[in-house]
């Protein structure tokens, strides 16, 4: 996979850059594992905006992913075959779709180096190689794996995106030690499932929009500095000409810290499972 660069025929393809997309094999979803997805604009169940600066994109239709790889109640190995590799407009990662013996279809996350054709399996048993799914007691040390779960069979919660992967240093007990994409090393249970392998598409940190119409198809929206609106609408707003701050520290538009303040409540649950934090 390699960065597309453009010529300058315009100034938004001055600065422009985009990947190619030799990996993907087809054009068309999976109809049955598809669904319509109505665009929230960063609202909450009440239509109040919980998420500024979001708002219009493109249409898009949501893939249902597989993120729990473990069959319920089954202790064998399951074994699926790459059919495709597809685009993904919901996340910055590639989608695989998996035929299962069963008969049964499912996207997974495509891990780096996935082609169509190869056999993919989860279980215990599994064997050692890219996009095998397993509980993290199975793996050897050192393993490159994505796509981990913190809760037991809630499916995967870590290292999803393009690109990233945790690191299994350490076992001991009832835990292993994961070193996470952030730089966080935290324990996690040993029977929660991961898959081997980094997410593939990892040169997608690598592009440049090019120009801000680009972000607008994207469904985000210009973001305004605090400091040049009014004062009813931030209160690092109003003043003459270019005003400071004003307070001791800087805040969000509703006056909570912003900025560097921690807002981690000490005593969290899973605060005790986090050996070295990423800050």
């Amino acid at each position: 996979m390699a960065i597309r660069l453009y010529r300058a025929y315009s100034p938004g393809t001055r600065s422009r850059s985009s990947l190619f997309f030799d990996e993907i094999t087809t054009n068309k979803p999976q109809k049955s594992l598809t669904f319509g997805k109505k665009s929230i604009s960063g609202r909450n169940n009440r239509g109040v905006i919980t998420l500024g600066n979001r708002g219009g994109g493109h249409k898009r239709k949501y893939r249902i992913i597989q993120f729990n790889r473990k069959e319920a109640n089954i202790d064998d190995t399951v074994i699926a075959k790459v059919v495709s590799i597809e685009y993904d407009p919901n996340r910055n990662a590639r989608i695989a779709l998996l035929f299962y013996q069963d008969g049964t279809k499912r996207y997974i996350l495509c891990p780096r180096s996935l082609k169509v054709g190869m056999i993919v399996s989860s279980g215990t048993n599994s064997p050692i190689e890219i996009g095998s799914a397993m509980p993290l007691s199975a793996m050897p040390l050192g393993s490159i794996v994505h796509n981990v779960e913190l809760t037991l069979g809630k499916g995967g919660q870590i290292a999803r995106a393009a690109g990233t992967y945790a690191q299994l240093v350490a076992k001991e007990g009832e835990f292993v030690t994961l070193k996470l994409p952030s730089g966080e090393v935290r324990l996690v249970h040993k029977r929660c499932y991961a898959t081997l392998g980094q997410v593939g598409n990892f040169e997608f940190a690598n592009i440049r929009l090019g120009k801000a119409g680009r972000n607008r198809w994207l469904g985000r929206r210009p973001h305004v500095r605090g400091v040049v609106k009014n004062p009813i609408d931030h209160p690092h707003g109003g003043g003459e000409g270019r005003s400071p701050i004003g307070r001791a520290r800087p805040v969000n538009p509703w006056g909570k810290p912003a900025l560097g303040v921690k807002t981690r409540k000490p005593t969290k649950a899973s605060s005790k499972y986090i050996l070295r934090s990423r800050r």
